[in-house]
């Protein structure tokens, strides 16, 4: 059966995985707290632990969250004005892929959409500024943050919204790609997409599902990702 749209994961698909200091990600965070008379190492300690019932209700109940979620779940006030320090410390792991344009450009030469899910907290416009200073945004068709509907991957309801997005309606003619073996591979095809899976990344044991997924295909550089749609 032809492939009408491809979509897929963003972090460590689309870029390439980097490992994470956590202590340093909530020491950025806490300088946006406004709340009167907090501790900083409180604040930082109390965002970090947010941090993870947020992400912990995603990986489980498949439930959405934005950072302003994140800090009343921590019970602290913040100014979005003052999350730069966050998104600065951020920054070096949000470069794309070099390998994504040409792919794309592959995949649209052969008649096939392009689209983006992402499950994250971060607000729509931060990722489409990543996307437009790589250069790549122009030949995205359609990109869905969960920060911006009520579910994450790997909700069926996730991956409907990412198809509307780039105007397809026959999962079948769909393929997922991404990192993670439940979110992305498991996920994808409970939606009836075919999914293919780029191991590259080093999931944290607290981030995986319970169940794992097999995936259709394995392509180890994004480069080798339109060759195999081609053959389906």
């Amino acid at each position: 059966m032809a492939i009408d749209a491809v979509i897929f994961d963003w972090g460590g698909t689309l870029t390439r995985w980097h490992d994470i200091d956590f202590h340093a990600e909530s020491v950025a965070l806490a300088a946006a707290v406004t709340t009167v008379g907090h501790d900083a190492e409180a604040a930082r300690a109390a965002l970090h632990q947010a941090g993870s019932r947020v992400w912990g209700r995603s990986r489980d109940h498949q439930q959405s969250a934005t950072v302003s979620d994140l800090f009343d779940e921590a019970g602290l006030e913040h100014d979005p004005e003052l999350l730069k320090a966050y998104r600065d410390f951020w920054e070096p792991h949000t470069y794309t892929d070099p390998e994504a344009r040409p792919m794309f450009e592959r995949l649209r030469a052969d008649g096939r959409r392009i689209g983006v899910l992402s499950n994250t907290i971060w607000p729509r416009a931060w990722h489409v500024g990543f996307f437009e200073r790589d250069g790549i945004y122009d030949l995205i068709d359609g990109d869905v943050y969960t920060s911006e509907i009520p579910w994450t991957k790997p909700s069926s309801r996730a991956f409907a919204a990412a198809m509307a997005a780039v105007g397809v309606s026959d999962p079948a003619r769909c393929v997922y790609v991404g990192d993670r073996l439940f979110d992305d591979i498991w996920g994808a095809q409970q939606a009836g997409m075919r999914a293919v899976h780029i191991p590259l990344s080093d999931i944290p044991a607290e981030q995986q599902g319970a169940d794992v997924g097999v995936p259709d295909g394995v392509v180890h550089r994004l480069a080798e990702l339109p060759a195999l749609v081609a053959g389906w």
